[in-house]
C-alpha cells in the first residue's frame, strides 16, 4: 500500500470498513476509529508504546477486531507548518506499519489537538488523573474527525 490524501481513502477501502486514527505519542499511541459510513469519529483507547513489533501486532489485532479499512495518523507539524524531526518518526512508523498491515494511509495535520482535547476536558471539569489517562485517544478522535469531515460526500 501507499501513502493518500485523506480524501482519497473511501476509493481505496473496501465497503463498510473503517478508519482507524492514530495520534502517536513517544510513549503512548491514542486511537480513535469512524462509523463504517466514515460520517463520526469514536475514541478507542490508548496504548503503551513499546518495541515498534509489539506496537504493530496490537495495531493489527483492532484493525481484525474493528473491520478497519485504512489508518489515518495525525502529522505533528511545526505551528508555521514545517516538517520537524517529530514528522519525519511519524513517517518512518508509517513506513514500518504498512510492510506489516497492508493498508492505506494518510496523514492528518494535528497541530492543535491536545491543546483543543485538554481544554474541553478542563472546561468539562474532568480531573488531572483522568484527562491523562484518555488525552492521547480523544486527541486521536479529534484528529479523525476533522479528517472526516474534510471527505467529500
Amino acid at each position: 500500500m501507499t501513502f493518500c490524501n485523506p480524501a482519497d481513502l473511501p476509493e481505496m477501502m473496501g465497503k463498510f470498513t473503517r478508519i482507524l486514527g492514530l495520534d502517536l505519542g513517544s510513549k503512548t499511541i491514542g486511537i480513535a476509529i469512524s462509523d463504517p459510513f466514515l460520517r463520526v469519529a469514536s475514541s478507542v483507547t490508548t496504548i503503551q508504546r513499546r518495541k515498534f513489533t509489539k506496537d504493530a501486532e496490537e495495531l493489527a489485532r483492532i484493525v481484525t477486531e474493528k473491520n478497519v479499512g485504512a489508518f489515518l495518523i495525525g502529522l505533528p507539524l511545526n505551528m508555521d507548518g514545517t516538517e520537524g524531526p517529530r514528522c519525519q518518526s511519524t513517517r518512518d512508523f508509517a513506513r514500518e506499519l504498512i510492510l506489516r498491515i497492508d493498508l492505506p494511509v494518510a496523514f492528518f495535520d494535528e497541530r492543535m489537538s491536545t491543546m483543543a482535547v485538554e481544554r474541553a476536558m478542563i472546561d468539562a471539569d474532568m480531573t488531572r488523573k483522568k484527562r491523562a489517562a484518555r488525552v492521547d485517544q480523544l486527541a486521536a478522535a479529534y484528529i479523525l474527525q476533522a479528517a472526516l469531515d474534510t471527505i467529500p460526500d
